[in-house]
C-alpha cells in the first residue's frame, strides 16, 4: 500500500516519502480516504501513531486547487491542547508545502508569545493551527473569521475536555458554521469525545486503530533500583557508560528539572530544560537544540512532555515516576514511536518500589528491577 493508493497525489505522496513515511501506517489507511471524499471522520489511535499526517496531506491537496483571496476568513481550522502541538503540526504543514501547486498560507497561534505578530501574520491565512485560549483572543480581538470555515480538525480531543478547555470549546464551537468537514482525533473515546459528537451533530466515520500493546512491546524496559541520594550521579554514569546521545529525562516538577540540568552541565553533559515556567520562545529553542542533537539531554515535565514528538528519539529515562500509569505509559512512548524502537529507562527509589508495581500491573507488562549496589558511582 502506496500513499498514492490512498488517493494522494503523486507530488504529494512524494513529498511525503522525503519526510520519512515510505509506507501509511494503519491510521493512514484507514482515514485518509474517507478525509479525501469530504467525510466526517473520527479516529482513535494513541500518540505516536501517525495521525498528523491523516489530516494534513488531505486538507493541502484540496485547499490548494480552491481559489485564494486574502481576506480574514480562515478556510481551515485545526485546534490542539498544547503549543508544542501546534508548532510541530505546522512543521509538518510546511515539510509538504513544495510539493504543492501553490503555497496555502498556514500559521501556528498559542499563548505564551505575544499576539500583536500573530495578529498581523494573520491577514491571509487559510489553515490555522491554534490552541483554545489564543483563538479566543484573535477572535475577540477581530483579527480572523470563521464564518466560511470549510474544515474543522481536533486533534487530541480526548486531551483538549480533560485538561479544562471545555468553556472555550463550547465558544468556538459556537462560532462555527453548521456545514463543514469535520475531523477528530483523539487516544481514546470517552464520553466528553461523544458530548463533541452531539455539539457538533456529526456521524462520523469511526476508524480505532488499538495498537498499544504492540508499540509498547516494542520499547524496552529497564528499571534500575538506585538509593535517593544516588540518582543523580547514577543518571551521569548511565548517560556516560552507556553514550547516550540523546536522552529525554522526565521529572516530576520545574524545580528539579533545573536543578538536574545544572548538575548535568556541571559533569559536562551538554544539558536543557523544557517547562511550563520557560518562554514560550526559549522552550521552543531548546526543544530545536535537542531535535538536531546540539543538546545530548533534554529534562521535561509531564505537561510539556505530552507535546514532544522527536522522529527515532532512542532513549527516554524517567528519573521520577509520574503519578498515573497512563502517564508512564505516554512517557516512554516517546521513544519506539511508529514502529520504531526504542529504551524506556526508570530509577526506582524504596518509595518507588509500591507505585511501580501499580505501574506495572495496570500497563500489563512486568518490567525488570536490576540492582545497583556494584555500581562505582565515584567521580560521577
Amino acid at each position: 500500500m502506496s500513499f498514492e493508493n490512498l488517493g494522494l497525489s503523486p507530488y504529494i505522496s512524494k513529498a511525503i516519502a522525503e519526510l520519512g513515511f515510505l509506507k501509511p501506517f494503519e491510521i493512514q489507511t484507514e482515514t485518509i480516504p474517507h478525509i479525501l471524499k469530504g467525510k466526517d471522520v473520527m479516529g482513535i489511535a494513541k500518540t505516536g501513531s501517525g495521525k498528523t499526517l491523516c489530516f494534513v496531506a488531505p486538507l493541502l491537496q484540496k485547499i490548494q486547487h480552491q481559489s485564494y483571496e486574502k481576506s480574514r476568513f480562515i478556510k481551515a481550522l485545526i485546534i490542539v491542547p498544547t503549543r508544542e502541538l501546534a508548532v510541530q503540526i505546522e512543521q509538518t504543514f510546511v515539510g509538504l508545502q513544495k510539493a504543492l501547486r501553490r503555497e496555502v498560507k498556514t500559521q501556528a497561534v498559542f499563548g505564551g508569545t505575544s499576539i500583536n505578530p500573530q495578529m498581523k501574520n494573520l491577514y491571509g491565512t487559510e489553515i490555522l493551527i491554534a490552541t483554545p485560549g489564543r483563538l479566543l483572543d484573535l477572535m475577540d480581538h477581530n483579527a480572523l473569521s470563521l464564518e466560511q470555515l470549510n474544515y474543522l480538525v481536533i486533534d487530541e480531543a480526548d486531551k483538549l475536555f480533560q485538561l479544562g478547555f471545555g468553556d472555550e470549546m463550547a465558544r468556538i464551537l459556537k462560532a462555527i458554521p453548521k456545514k463543514k468537514q469535520t475531523v477528530l482525533f483523539s487516544a481514546t473515546l470517552n464520553d466528553k469525545v461523544d458530548e463533541i459528537k452531539t455539539t457538533l451533530n456529526i456521524k462520523p466515520e469511526i476508524v480505532e486503530v488499538k495498537n498499544t500493546e504492540v508499540e509498547i512491546d516494542s520499547i524496552e524496559q529497564i528499571a534500575y533500583k538506585v538509593d535517593a541520594e544516588n540518582k543523580g550521579p547514577f543518571l551521569r554514569y548511565l548517560i556516560k557508560s552507556e553514550n547516550l546521545e540523546q536522552v529525554l529525562v522526565f521529572v516530576s516538577s520545574t524545580r528539579t528539572a533545573d536543578n538536574l540540568v545544572d548538575k548535568l552541565k556541571k559533569n559536562k553533559i551538554s544539558a536543557m530544560a523544557i517547562h511550563s515556567k520557560k518562554s514560550q520562545g526559549a522552550r521552543l529553542d531548546n526543544l530545536e537544540d535537542f531535535k538536531l542533537g546540539d543538546v545530548q539531554v533534554l529534562v521535561a515535565t509531564d505537561l510539556i512532555g505530552r507535546g514532544i514528538h522527536i522522529e527515532g528519539l532512542p532513549t527516554v529515562i524517567n528519573y521520577e515516576l509520574p503519578r498515573s500509569p497512563l502517564d508512564y505509559v505516554h512517557r516512554i512512548g516517546r521513544t519506539g514511536r511508529a514502529n520504531a524502537t526504542g529504551k524506556a529507562i526508570s530509577l526506582i527509589t524504596e518509595e518507588d518500589l509500591h507505585h511501580f508495581k501499580i505501574i506495572q500491573k495496570k500497563m500489563g507488562k512486568k518490567v525488570e528491577l536490576l540492582s545497583t549496589d556494584d555500581v562505582n558511582l565515584h567521580g560521577y
